[in-house]
């Protein structure tokens, strides 16, 4: 049970949902844009999300469509994530869905939920960042088509009162080889130990993780070393290794030295599928 009350709305147009944002904002009412509403429901059971007023943008259409317009796919940001693997257009992205908490959950979670979310798995973001998607964010000066990779940096980097409409992605990065690999502790669902993405494109392997920081990222420095055809397996993983950005989780899903240790036999699990499948 959520213990404080708060207003609901729902725009129908993306210009009523930023202009609302603001007002409440105005008024002191802390307001949240609203889609699946699962994390928001969660944290604010746990007073760790406290708002006044959440607007609902399921009524918008530009963030419920799915369309294809040429060679593009536009992904509305409130697709549930099992709309998205019903479609099918997308077998990298339903590779990633199908792996994230279970069928009655995917039927709440959205799309841009999960990359806008505050849990750092986040694993959507993954294909997406390889795949050189771009996203249409909403401002208060009007929609903005920006490369997910320039406006991703450990979280989706938003101002105040913008909200993410849609994402978009060429069929001919759809159609590039791939690989996602989820490892967990233990079970076949629940939280993962890590998920490592990978995706091959003019020869180079395109790297992404998530599970292994406190945030989902893509390295080019470790793409860089494990693209080194100069070095062994062995010596291109172990570099990469020296390459991660930030400090390894340690939580009750594993240990820091647990994860390097999946992570590099997950590595040479890639670099086999990949590059064995050429020899």
């Amino acid at each position: 049970m959520i213990s404080f009350d708060f207003d609901y709305y729902q725009p129908a147009t993306i210009e009523e949902a930023i202009q609302l944002f603001h007002t409440l904002d105005e008024q002191g009412k802390n307001p949240l844009y609203f889609s699946g509403g699962t994390e928001i429901i969660t944290l604010g059971r746990l007073n760790r999300i406290v708002t006044d007023a959440v607007i609902d943008i399921k009524a918008i259409p530009e963030c419920t469509a799915y369309r294809k317009k040429g060679t593009t796919h536009i992904w509305g940001a409130t697709l549930s994530l099992s709309r998205i693997r019903e479609i099918g257009a997308f077998p990298f992205l339903s590779k990633t869905i199908a792996e994230i908490a279970d069928n009655t959950a995917r039927n709440k979670i959205t799309l841009g939920g999960n990359i806008c979310a505050n849990i750092f798995y986040r694993e959507t973001v993954l294909p997406l960042l390889l795949t050189d998607s771009q996203v249409v964010i909403a401002s208060r000066t009007g929609l903005k088509q920006r490369p997910l990779r320039d406006v991703f940096d450990q979280i989706l980097q938003l101002e105040k009162g913008e909200f993410l409409v849609q994402i978009i992605t060429e069929q001919s990065e759809i159609d590039l080889p791939f690989l996602c690999i989820k490892k967990r502790r233990q079970w076949d669902v629940g939280y993962p130990l890590i998920t490592t993405a990978a995706l091959k494109k003019n020869d180079r392997l395109k790297v992404a993780f998530s599970g292994l920081c406190a945030f989902p990222f893509r390295n080019q420095q470790m793409e860089k070393s494990l693209n080194d055809l100069q070095l062994s397996r062995e010596e291109r993983i172990e570099q990469a290794l020296q390459q991660i950005p930030a400090t390894i989780l340690e939580d009750v899903h594993g240990s820091a030295e647990y994860r390097m240790f999946v992570l590099k036999n997950t590595l040479l699990d890639i670099l086999d599928a990949f590059e064995g499948a050429e020899s």
